[in-house]
């Protein structure tokens, strides 16, 4: 265990986290809504700091981040438990385990810091995704790699809810290069009934990412039924030319998992339709997820030539020098 950074101290040694949105008041002896965030006597700890459940060297594209260093290869760090009850996770197998039921975790040696950020190196990755599960619930242990990987020249990226706070967002700023927010719905009563969240944080979480210099693509993942009416799909789509219209919109084919096993997958016209609303909402990059045999091209919005060609996760053209286009000499915004 390693004491959590930021919570305070309340009556009867009690706390309060201060990770995220949740502000979990939590009593000695018990975890927070995140289950690895435990009170011991009045002082909160990470459960998880040092025990990662994975360890993968990933293509860039795979986060998706498709304007963040593309072609690249990135070192996933993840490890257990979630600020969210999604019921349509894909990773529902660890982001809503908890550390009781992980005992053999306790018995395991931890991975330091420095043996991330070596392997990282050793395989020729450009930069670190903190991903799979929720980052903010580990963020002590993404900071301390996070600052580990800098000393060396690597980026850092957080692949996340946006439902951290804005104590978190402080901390970890000066090391956080890229992330890929999830906006699920435009619906305050959709995020609390299906996310157990709120949407109101993830909208101060992207607009403060991006003040904080943060490169930001957003990904939503259209779920029929739940997100994909024209109505919600615009106002995440004006929501996001209001912040930046050069901020990447993701959209991502839903496959049925975890507790939205009956529903069906996202019919391809529910994604054309959201990728005509972001046109209209005049949003420079937007690509669709999770469809076979749709590449994802990056255009420039200058002269419209195709500047990066995508096949699943494999960069197979690129046409860019630098952050210009290689044909009309036009910015492209991203971390190149």
């Amino acid at each position: 265990m390693k004491e959590a950074l930021l919570y305070e101290k309340l009556e009867k040694d009690a706390v309060r986290c201060l990770a995220c949105n949740h502000y979990c008041q939590i009593s000695d002896g018990k975890l927070g809504f995140c289950g690895v965030r435990k009170n011991e006597k009045g002082m909160l700890f990470s459960l998880v700091w040092g025990r990662p459940v994975a360890l993968h060297i990933d293509p860039i594209e795979k986060k998706p981040l498709y304007h963040f260093l593309p072609g690249s290869k990135s070192f996933s760090v993840a490890t257990i438990g979630c600020n969210f009850r999604c019921g349509f996770c894909q990773n529902w197998q660890i982001s809503q385990a908890r550390f009781q039921e992980n005992a053999s975790l306790k018995d395991e040696g931890l991975v330091m810091p420095e043996q991330v950020v070596k392997e990282a190196v050793s395989q020729g990755c450009k930069s670190i995704s903190y991903t799979y599960t929720e980052p903010t619930v580990f963020f002590e242990y993404a900071l301390d790699i996070a600052q580990e990987a800098k000393k060396v020249g690597l980026r850092n990226n957080f692949v996340t809810n946006g439902f951290m706070s804005k104590e978190c967002l402080q901390l970890l700023a000066p090391y956080l290069d890229a992330a890929n927010v999830d906006l699920k719905f435009f619906n305050d009563s959709s995020y609390r009934q299906v996310c157990a969240g709120r949407l109101q944080p993830v909208l101060s979480s992207i607009r403060l990412m991006k003040q904080m210099g943060i490169w930001v693509e957003i990904t939503t993942l259209v779920v029929p039924g739940e997100n994909d009416s024209q109505q919600e799909l615009t106002q995440i789509a004006d929501f996001i030319a209001s912040v930046d219209k050069d901020m990447p919109w993701h959209i991502s084919r839903f496959h049925p998992d975890y507790q939205f096993g009956d529903k069906e997958s996202t019919p391809f016209s529910s994604l054309r339709l959201a990728e005509s609303v972001g046109k209209k909402a005049g949003l420079n990059y937007i690509y669709l997820g999770n469809v076979l045999g749709e590449d994802a091209v990056t255009f420039c919005p200058n002269c419209q030539k195709a500047l990066i060609r995508r096949e699943g996760f494999t960069v197979l053209e690129y046409h860019l020098k630098g952050n210009r286009c290689n044909y009309c000499q036009s910015i492209i915004a991203g971390v190149f």
